[in-house]
């Protein structure tokens, strides 16, 4: 049996708001916040947004159609994933470090 995926959010309104809750209802998704006055809790994620809001989406044209921005965050999404290198991930891209952990 597949379990079901896992979202992890912090308290934002977004996440806590009924059309969220139901539309993670709706696609069977398990629901994780993090306690509240914690946001060490989502301090790696919390880093990335940054990163790819400063370092890739400040760097790209604005998308003018919301097929555009979809595009646009899986390009971005992609390069932090496969092209990016970071010292912390010993010189290699996200996808290649963590092949080699569990290699």
């Amino acid at each position: 049996s597949r379990l079901a995926p896992l979202i992890h959010t912090d308290r934002g309104s977004a996440y806590t708001s009924r059309e969220f809750s139901n539309y993670l209802i709706q696609n069977q998704c398990v629901h994780s916040m993090s306690a509240p006055g914690t946001p060490a809790d989502n301090a790696v994620i919390e880093r990335w947004w940054c990163d790819f809001k400063h370092l890739w989406l400040a760097h790209q044209p604005a998308p003018q159609t919301y097929d555009q921005l979809l595009k646009l965050v899986a390009e971005g999404v992609k390069y932090f994933n496969t092209v990016e290198i970071s010292g912390k991930r010993k010189n290699l891209t996200a996808v290649d470090y963590y092949r080699s952990e569990i290699a």
